[in-house]
């Protein structure tokens, strides 16, 4: 039997079918955009599959037949005229590092001179973008055809240099300059598209390119880039089989943009190469502007994992006022559960797209809220406890585990007085085991703080944390038990664990611990 030939980390387009690759079909997306438009704009985390669809564009637009049989735009009632080639401009800074302003301007001065020599042009002057106006009028001209313009990773620069704000401030400008020079240019263009992670807002980088269409949360385009369930079938069908197809997905599968729900590429094709469940994705490295932001300002993890939100938050974000919870979207720490509608306005329901994404990010933002470096033996100690199901153990477990945070860090941190931060951290822990987590779970007498799905047991807790007058009121249990909330898992079959939990502030730590079952 011939070996599957897996595109791992490839992004040529031409290489995967040159050598036999598994190649799953994208160019109906390409055939549509251009049927539809002229000017896009797609926003997609890293390692996503940008930068092989940009070179798929590219070898579109070039007239690289050979190169799409048996695709979709060589079937008979594809409209798709590989005679008619176009010159094609690419930008593309997913490689290396620009750390000042004179490397970006370098780098954008090369990259035309590099044109000017292919396309045998007299060389311009000017700054980059002067250069560009000048530029592709001259190679139109030249070739007697209309031009593309595909950018990848066009806000690299800036991503790399956020924990630098004035620096990022004068990259986004240049590039707005640049970008904006395109514009004018539309008589001479045939197509232009840009990718990157994130999306600014219409007073920074696209101000002066605002012709552009988002096609980010269009529901249609939701698998441009990605594997679907189906195409994870069709394609890699014989490899999935030694697998429990359930499993894989639910670690894999669940990033949506409104649509259609996919796996990262990069993930799966890991996994089917090395056939070990890990975080694939989330070890090439998290971002470490992300980190320094959320330790700045903590979100609670349960409240990520069921945050509503308009399109506002989604869209772009500032340089100087970053919020969050929208890195950790277009960043795809988040994506879309789902969409409702009011009037005219959409709102999103964001979560965690699988567990490789919750239990990974679980782990690195437990180091966030505690910097304690004890986590590792608390995890084995936690899914220890929880296969038997004792829950007095699992109260000694975590009553350790918060006696161990240093002092220091509620000095500096004014979190311990509020509930959200020890669901958190409950939260943190079990998910970053790998658990079934529901926060806010939905019942029909109310919302279960958190509810806690292992393979022996059920658990459903609710917190709360003491008042400073010392009157603690209605017990969590008592809670639990009066809104019948362990109702929803009885049938199951799996024993239900009932738990209350009350916090004592000022000792930062679990004051009061009922069960029941």
């Amino acid at each position: 039997m011939a070996r599957t030939l897996l595109p791992i980390g490839i992004q040529s387009f031409e290489k995967i079918r040159r050598e036999g690759y598994v190649y799953v079909d994208k160019t109906p997306f390409i055939l549509d955009l251009v049927q539809r438009g002229s000017y896009y704009f797609l926003s997609r985390p890293r390692r996503f599959g940008k930068s092989l669809f940009v070179d798929t564009l590219d070898c579109a637009f070039s007239g690289k037949a050979y190169l799409f049989e048996g695709l979709a735009l060589t079937k008979p009632d594809s409209i798709w005229d590989f005679t008619r080639a176009s010159p094609v401009l690419r930008i593309d800074f997913s490689g290396g590092t620009i750390r000042s302003a004179d490397d970006l301007t370098g780098r954008l001065h090369r990259i035309i001179d590099l044109w000017e020599e292919e396309f045998n042009v007299k060389r311009t002057e000017g700054s980059p973008g002067e250069r560009l106006v000048y530029l592709v009028p001259r190679i139109a001209e030249v070739t007697g055809k209309h031009v593309v313009i595909l950018v990848d990773e066009y806000d690299k620069p800036i991503l790399d240099n956020l924990e630098k704000p004035d620096l990022s401030l004068e990259l986004r400008d240049l590039l707005r300059d640049f970008y904006g020079a395109i514009k004018p240019l539309d008589v001479h263009l045939r197509f232009v598209f840009l990718t990157g992670v994130s999306k600014f807002s219409k007073t920074g980088i696209f101000s002066g390119l605002n012709n552009l269409k988002d096609i980010t949360l269009d529901r249609r385009y939701s698998s441009i880039c990605g594997y679907t369930e189906s195409d994870v079938r069709e394609m890699f069908g014989s490899l999935m089989a030694a697998y429990d197809s359930d499993l894989v997905a639910s670690w894999y599968n669940g990033y949506s943009w409104a649509g259609e729900s996919v796996y990262n590429p990069f993930d799966i094709l890991l996994f089917l190469d090395e056939g070990t469940i890990r975080p694939y994705w989330f070890e090439t490295g998290t971002p470490g502007f992300l980190v320094k932001i959320l330790a700045e300002t903590p979100r609670s993890l349960p409240d990520l994992d069921t945050l509503i939100t308009g399109e506002e938050l989604l869209g772009s974000f500032q340089i100087d006022d970053i919020k969050p919870e929208t890195l950790l979207f277009q960043a795809g720490y988040l994506t879309i559960k789902d969409v409702t509608h009011i009037g005219e306005k959409a709102f999103y329901r964001l979560g965690f797209p699988n567990l490789e994404v919750k239990s990974a990010f679980s782990s690195l933002m437990l180091e966030v809220l505690t910097k304690n470096s004890g986590t590792s033996i608390i995890q084995r100690n936690l899914d220890r406890v929880m296969s038997t199901g004792d829950a007095d153990n699992l109260r000694e477990v975590f009553y350790s585990f918060f006696a161990s945070i240093p002092h220091e860090w509620y000095r500096k941190n004014q979190l311990s007085g509020f509930e959200g931060y020890y669901a958190s951290v409950v939260y943190a822990y079990f998910a970053s085991l790998g658990y079934q987590v529901i926060a806010e779970d939905t019942t029909n007498r109310g919302r279960i703080d958190l509810t806690v799905i292992t393979k022996n047991s059920i658990w459903v807790f609710e917190f709360k944390v003491q008042s400073s007058d010392g009157n603690k009121g209605k017990s969590p249990l008592a809670q639990i038990q009066e809104k019948r909330y362990a109702e929803k898992y009885r049938a199951d079959g799996r024993p239900v664990v009932e738990v209350g939990v009350v916090f004592d502030p000022e000792t930062r730590n679990i004051v009061s611990w009922e069960t029941g079952r």
